[in-house]
Protein backbone atom coordinates (compact mmCIF):
# COMPACT_ATOMS: atom_id res chain seq x y z
CA UNK A 1 0.00 0.00 0.00
CA UNK A 2 1.58 3.71 -0.99
CA UNK A 3 1.77 5.93 1.91
CA UNK A 4 -1.02 7.95 2.43
CA UNK A 5 -0.71 11.34 3.57
CA UNK A 6 -2.74 14.98 3.30
CA UNK A 7 -3.63 16.25 0.40
CA UNK A 8 -4.00 12.69 -1.26
CA UNK A 9 -7.20 11.71 -2.99
CA UNK A 10 -8.35 8.60 -1.60
CA UNK A 11 -11.64 6.14 -1.44
CA UNK A 12 -12.65 3.67 0.89
CA UNK A 13 -12.70 0.32 -0.10
CA UNK A 14 -15.43 -1.21 2.47
CA UNK A 15 -17.90 0.97 0.61
CA UNK A 16 -17.41 0.09 -2.82
CA UNK A 17 -14.87 3.62 -3.88
CA UNK A 18 -18.15 4.89 -4.29
CA UNK A 19 -16.82 8.48 -3.04
CA UNK A 20 -13.64 10.44 -3.44
CA UNK A 21 -12.41 11.80 -0.57
CA UNK A 22 -9.46 14.48 0.02
CA UNK A 23 -7.43 13.15 3.06
CA UNK A 24 -6.86 16.50 5.64
CA UNK A 25 -5.30 15.20 8.14
CA UNK A 26 -4.08 11.81 10.29
CA UNK A 27 -4.27 11.09 13.45
CA UNK A 28 -2.97 8.49 16.29
CA UNK A 29 -6.02 6.49 18.43
CA UNK A 30 -5.52 5.67 21.64
CA UNK A 31 -4.82 1.95 20.25
CA UNK A 32 -2.01 2.92 18.02
CA UNK A 33 -3.59 2.91 15.00
CA UNK A 34 -3.65 5.57 12.49
CA UNK A 35 -6.90 7.35 10.92
CA UNK A 36 -7.15 9.59 8.21
CA UNK A 37 -9.57 12.43 8.51
CA UNK A 38 -11.76 12.63 4.76
CA UNK A 39 -13.67 15.85 3.38
CA UNK A 40 -15.71 14.42 0.04
CA UNK A 41 -14.44 15.96 -3.15
CA UNK A 42 -18.33 16.34 -4.54
CA UNK A 43 -20.43 15.71 -1.37
CA UNK A 44 -20.04 17.66 2.13
CA UNK A 45 -19.23 14.51 3.98
CA UNK A 46 -16.49 14.48 7.03
CA UNK A 47 -15.68 11.57 7.58
CA UNK A 48 -12.70 8.86 9.29
CA UNK A 49 -11.61 5.74 8.03
CA UNK A 50 -8.25 3.46 8.79
CA UNK A 51 -5.55 3.53 6.87
CA UNK A 52 -5.90 -0.07 5.82
CA UNK A 53 -9.13 0.62 4.40
CA UNK A 54 -7.99 3.38 2.41
CA UNK A 55 -7.20 3.21 -1.89
CA UNK A 56 -5.14 5.60 -3.24
CA UNK A 57 -6.42 6.86 -6.35
CA UNK A 58 -4.87 6.92 -9.85
CA UNK A 59 -4.43 10.55 -11.66
CA UNK A 60 -6.32 9.29 -14.44
CA UNK A 61 -9.31 7.91 -11.96
CA UNK A 62 -9.41 11.07 -10.04
CA UNK A 63 -9.60 12.99 -14.03
CA UNK A 64 -12.76 11.19 -14.28
CA UNK A 65 -14.59 11.30 -11.12
CA UNK A 66 -13.67 14.97 -11.27
CA UNK A 67 -15.16 15.18 -15.12
CA UNK A 68 -18.91 13.40 -14.33
CA UNK A 69 -19.01 15.98 -11.67
CA UNK A 70 -18.57 18.45 -13.75
CA UNK A 71 -20.89 17.42 -16.41
CA UNK A 72 -23.61 16.87 -13.72
CA UNK A 73 -22.21 20.54 -12.32
CA UNK A 74 -23.20 22.24 -16.09
CA UNK A 75 -26.34 20.44 -16.97
CA UNK A 76 -27.84 21.74 -13.97
CA UNK A 77 -26.46 25.00 -14.96
CA UNK A 78 -28.05 25.27 -18.43
CA UNK A 79 -31.48 24.16 -17.00
CA UNK A 80 -31.32 26.85 -14.25
CA UNK A 81 -30.73 29.37 -17.23
CA UNK A 82 -33.19 28.19 -19.39
CA UNK A 83 -35.54 28.05 -16.31
CA UNK A 84 -34.80 31.56 -15.86
CA UNK A 85 -35.02 33.22 -19.39
CA UNK A 86 -38.32 31.24 -19.53
CA UNK A 87 -39.30 33.19 -16.20
CA UNK A 88 -38.34 36.40 -17.27
CA UNK A 89 -39.78 36.61 -20.45
CA UNK A 90 -43.31 36.41 -18.41
CA UNK A 91 -42.14 38.88 -15.89
CA UNK A 92 -41.29 41.64 -18.47
CA UNK A 93 -44.64 40.98 -19.78
CA UNK A 94 -46.45 41.38 -16.92
CA UNK A 95 -44.64 44.44 -16.12
CA UNK A 96 -44.80 46.31 -19.42
CA UNK A 97 -48.83 45.55 -19.14
CA UNK A 98 -48.68 47.82 -16.06
CA UNK A 99 -46.36 50.13 -17.12
CA UNK A 100 -48.26 50.89 -20.52
CA UNK A 101 -51.52 51.49 -18.27
CA UNK A 102 -49.50 54.46 -16.40
CA UNK A 103 -47.70 56.09 -19.11
CA UNK A 104 -48.91 58.21 -22.20
CA UNK A 105 -49.42 55.82 -25.30
CA UNK A 106 -46.42 57.23 -26.76
CA UNK A 107 -43.93 56.55 -24.76
CA UNK A 108 -44.87 52.92 -24.28
CA UNK A 109 -42.51 50.75 -22.29
CA UNK A 110 -40.01 48.12 -23.80
CA UNK A 111 -38.48 45.13 -22.45
CA UNK A 112 -35.10 47.26 -22.37
CA UNK A 113 -36.43 50.00 -20.11
CA UNK A 114 -36.48 47.14 -17.34
CA UNK A 115 -33.73 45.38 -15.07
CA UNK A 116 -33.23 42.62 -12.46
CA UNK A 117 -32.04 43.07 -8.85
CA UNK A 118 -32.14 39.76 -7.42
CA UNK A 119 -31.30 38.38 -3.83
CA UNK A 120 -27.76 39.31 -2.58
CA UNK A 121 -26.36 36.06 -1.24
CA UNK A 122 -23.40 36.01 1.90
CA UNK A 123 -22.23 32.65 2.18
CA UNK A 124 -20.13 31.14 4.81
CA UNK A 125 -18.17 28.03 4.17
CA UNK A 126 -16.07 25.55 6.29
CA UNK A 127 -14.42 24.27 2.91
CA UNK A 128 -12.35 26.75 1.02
CA UNK A 129 -12.01 25.09 -2.00
CA UNK A 130 -15.97 24.53 -1.84
CA UNK A 131 -16.34 28.24 -1.62
CA UNK A 132 -14.19 29.02 -4.04
CA UNK A 133 -16.77 26.81 -6.85
CA UNK A 134 -19.59 28.15 -5.30
CA UNK A 135 -18.43 31.63 -5.62
CA UNK A 136 -17.83 30.52 -9.64
CA UNK A 137 -21.28 29.00 -9.76
CA UNK A 138 -23.03 31.91 -8.45
CA UNK A 139 -20.91 33.99 -11.15
CA UNK A 140 -22.22 31.86 -13.81
CA UNK A 141 -26.02 32.38 -12.47
CA UNK A 142 -25.64 36.44 -12.31
CA UNK A 143 -26.31 35.69 -8.33
CA UNK A 144 -24.70 38.67 -6.71
CA UNK A 145 -22.57 36.74 -3.96
CA UNK A 146 -19.79 37.82 -1.34
CA UNK A 147 -18.41 34.58 0.18
CA UNK A 148 -16.21 34.02 3.47
CA UNK A 149 -13.95 31.05 4.47
CA UNK A 150 -14.56 30.29 8.28
CA UNK A 151 -14.19 26.95 9.87
CA UNK A 152 -17.79 25.32 11.20
CA UNK A 153 -16.95 26.34 14.48
CA UNK A 154 -16.27 30.26 13.77
CA UNK A 155 -19.05 30.64 11.89
CA UNK A 156 -21.74 31.58 14.88
CA UNK A 157 -19.55 33.93 16.59
CA UNK A 158 -18.77 35.32 12.87
CA UNK A 159 -21.73 35.80 11.48
CA UNK A 160 -23.48 38.71 13.08
CA UNK A 161 -20.88 41.30 12.22
CA UNK A 162 -20.41 39.74 8.05
CA UNK A 163 -24.83 39.76 8.41
CA UNK A 164 -24.48 43.71 9.61
CA UNK A 165 -21.79 44.44 7.40
CA UNK A 166 -23.18 43.09 4.02
CA UNK A 167 -26.94 43.34 4.80
CA UNK A 168 -27.44 39.85 2.51
CA UNK A 169 -31.58 38.72 1.42
CA UNK A 170 -29.98 35.24 1.88
CA UNK A 171 -27.74 33.40 3.99
CA UNK A 172 -26.08 30.12 3.31
CA UNK A 173 -23.90 28.36 6.35
CA UNK A 174 -22.25 25.29 5.04
CA UNK A 175 -19.26 23.27 5.00
CA UNK A 176 -18.88 19.66 6.20
CA UNK A 177 -21.31 17.11 8.28
CA UNK A 178 -21.67 13.63 8.90
CA UNK A 179 -23.05 11.49 11.48
CA UNK A 180 -20.03 10.37 14.18
CA UNK A 181 -19.28 6.59 13.62
CA UNK A 182 -21.28 4.34 16.01
CA UNK A 183 -23.59 6.91 16.79
CA UNK A 184 -27.36 5.83 15.55
CA UNK A 185 -29.35 8.31 17.47
CA UNK A 186 -30.19 11.14 15.10
CA UNK A 187 -32.42 13.36 17.18
CA UNK A 188 -28.91 13.92 19.21
CA UNK A 189 -26.91 17.04 17.98
CA UNK A 190 -23.99 15.16 19.83
CA UNK A 191 -24.69 12.43 17.01
CA UNK A 192 -23.05 14.62 14.50
CA UNK A 193 -19.83 16.48 13.58
CA UNK A 194 -20.75 19.90 12.83
CA UNK A 195 -24.64 20.15 13.16
CA UNK A 196 -24.35 22.12 17.03
CA UNK A 197 -22.05 24.64 15.08
CA UNK A 198 -24.74 25.25 12.30
CA UNK A 199 -27.68 25.18 14.56
CA UNK A 200 -25.22 28.15 16.54
CA UNK A 201 -24.88 29.87 13.83
CA UNK A 202 -28.44 29.85 12.77
CA UNK A 203 -29.99 30.69 16.43
CA UNK A 204 -27.31 34.19 15.93
CA UNK A 205 -28.17 34.82 12.42
CA UNK A 206 -31.36 35.00 13.78
CA UNK A 207 -31.24 37.39 16.82
CA UNK A 208 -29.91 39.50 14.41
CA UNK A 209 -32.38 39.24 11.58
CA UNK A 210 -35.30 37.42 13.12
CA UNK A 211 -38.33 36.93 9.98
CA UNK A 212 -37.81 34.31 7.15
CA UNK A 213 -39.05 37.06 4.52
CA UNK A 214 -36.82 39.27 5.95
CA UNK A 215 -33.27 36.77 5.25
CA UNK A 216 -33.50 33.26 4.20
CA UNK A 217 -31.25 31.14 5.76
CA UNK A 218 -29.86 27.54 4.18
CA UNK A 219 -28.16 25.51 7.05
CA UNK A 220 -26.19 22.16 6.97
CA UNK A 221 -24.18 19.57 4.75
CA UNK A 222 -23.80 16.21 4.01
CA UNK A 223 -26.44 14.23 6.99
CA UNK A 224 -26.95 17.04 9.09
CA UNK A 225 -29.69 17.41 11.67
CA UNK A 226 -32.32 18.93 9.60
CA UNK A 227 -35.27 18.87 12.43
CA UNK A 228 -32.95 20.93 14.20
CA UNK A 229 -31.59 23.19 12.49
CA UNK A 230 -35.33 24.35 11.06
CA UNK A 231 -36.34 24.69 14.83
CA UNK A 232 -33.37 26.88 15.11
CA UNK A 233 -34.44 29.32 12.72
CA UNK A 234 -33.15 28.15 8.89
CA UNK A 235 -35.76 28.44 5.92
CA UNK A 236 -33.88 25.68 4.26
CA UNK A 237 -31.73 22.69 5.72
CA UNK A 238 -30.19 19.51 5.05
CA UNK A 239 -30.92 16.64 5.45
CA UNK A 240 -33.99 15.24 5.99
CA UNK A 241 -33.16 11.36 5.22
CA UNK A 242 -29.35 12.13 6.76
CA UNK A 243 -27.93 11.63 3.50
CA UNK A 244 -24.97 12.89 1.50
CA UNK A 245 -25.33 16.42 -0.05
CA UNK A 246 -23.64 17.81 -3.33
CA UNK A 247 -21.47 20.59 -2.49
CA UNK A 248 -23.62 22.78 -5.08
CA UNK A 249 -26.71 22.22 -3.43
CA UNK A 250 -27.02 25.29 -1.20
CA UNK A 251 -26.00 27.28 -4.66
CA UNK A 252 -29.20 26.20 -6.45
CA UNK A 253 -31.39 26.51 -3.79
CA UNK A 254 -29.90 30.23 -3.22
CA UNK A 255 -30.28 30.57 -7.15
CA UNK A 256 -34.09 29.67 -7.08
CA UNK A 257 -34.98 31.90 -4.32
CA UNK A 258 -32.91 34.78 -5.73
CA UNK A 259 -34.52 35.07 -9.30
CA UNK A 260 -38.08 34.27 -7.85
CA UNK A 261 -39.98 37.35 -7.89
CA UNK A 262 -41.04 39.06 -4.79
CA UNK A 263 -44.87 38.41 -5.39
CA UNK A 264 -44.58 34.99 -5.34
CA UNK A 265 -44.43 32.70 -2.60
CA UNK A 266 -42.56 29.28 -3.71
CA UNK A 267 -43.38 25.90 -2.00
CA UNK A 268 -40.01 23.74 -1.02
CA UNK A 269 -40.95 21.40 -3.72
CA UNK A 270 -40.90 23.90 -6.06
CA UNK A 271 -37.17 25.41 -5.20
CA UNK A 272 -35.91 22.09 -4.34
CA UNK A 273 -36.39 20.32 -7.93
CA UNK A 274 -33.42 22.24 -9.31
CA UNK A 275 -30.89 20.41 -6.46
CA UNK A 276 -28.46 17.68 -7.39
CA UNK A 277 -29.72 15.99 -4.28
CA UNK A 278 -33.55 16.45 -4.20
CA UNK A 279 -36.15 16.14 -1.06
CA UNK A 280 -33.69 13.28 0.53
CA UNK A 281 -31.09 16.04 1.23
CA UNK A 282 -32.40 19.02 1.35
CA UNK A 283 -35.95 20.60 2.87
CA UNK A 284 -37.52 23.51 3.91
CA UNK A 285 -40.49 25.67 4.23
CA UNK A 286 -42.58 27.86 1.88
CA UNK A 287 -41.00 31.66 0.99
CA UNK A 288 -41.31 34.70 -0.79
CA UNK A 289 -38.94 34.98 -3.40
CA UNK A 290 -36.08 37.91 -3.77
CA UNK A 291 -36.00 39.20 -6.95
CA UNK A 292 -37.25 42.91 -7.83
CA UNK A 293 -37.67 44.41 -11.16
CA UNK A 294 -36.49 47.93 -11.68
CA UNK A 295 -37.54 51.04 -13.81
CA UNK A 296 -36.37 52.76 -16.24
CA UNK A 297 -32.78 51.65 -16.87
CA UNK A 298 -29.89 53.49 -17.04
CA UNK A 299 -27.64 53.67 -20.48
CA UNK A 300 -24.66 53.85 -18.44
Amino acid sequence: MDQIKPGDIVARKSYQKDIFFKVKSLTITDTGTTTAILRGLDVRLVADAPLEDLELQPAEEVLRYRHDDIQRHNGCIRRILQRRAAEKAALLTRSEEITIKEKPADKEAQPGDFFEVPGRVLHLDGDEEYLDKCLHAYEQLKVPAHGAYLSEEQQAAKVKELLQEYTPDILVLTGHDGLVRDKKDFGDLDSYRHSKHFVAAVKAARAVRPGHDDLVIFAGACQSHYEALLKAGATFASSPLRVLIHAYDPVFIVERVAYTSIEKTMAPAEIIKDTITGTEGVGGVEIKGKLRLGYPSSPY
